[in-house]
């Protein structure tokens, strides 16, 4: 069993930052991939920013210059640093890896979701 627990959320000004954290536990035996998405009001979930193990990163259009993400991989932790955050930036993030498990092989797993909300 593997999960993904995300912290860091919250309400904060239009122009402010915020830095979401997103750790993994359980029957870890490699991490791929992690990534941040983002789904919010009656919209459909999006990326928002991955990177691989290597460190290789890649972000959504509406993002780049403002978010940052990096991980840990002695952590098995990804964080995103969101700063100059916009109304439109408000979602539930959701944090994602792809995980070879010793009990399960190759897993995908989600995050319970963590609410961002930016106030204009």
């Amino acid at each position: 069993q593997v999960q993904l627990v995300e912290s860091g959320g919250g309400l904060v000004q239009a122009g402010g930052s915020l830095r979401l954290s997103c750790a993994a536990s359980g029957s870890i035996r490699d991490i791929n991939t992690m990534g941040w998405y983002r789904q919010a009001p009656g919209k459909q979930r999006e990326l928002v920013a991955t990177i691989t193990k290597g460190g290789t990163t890649n972000y959504a259009d509406s993002v780049k210059g403002r978010f940052s993400i990096s991980r840990d991989n002695a952590k098995n932790t990804v964080y995103l640093q969101m700063n100059s955050l916009k109304p439109e930036d408000t979602a539930v993030y959701y944090c994602n890896a792809g995980v070879y498990s010793f009990l399960s092989g190759y897993v995908e797993v989600w995050g319970q979701g963590t609410l961002v909300t930016v106030s204009s």
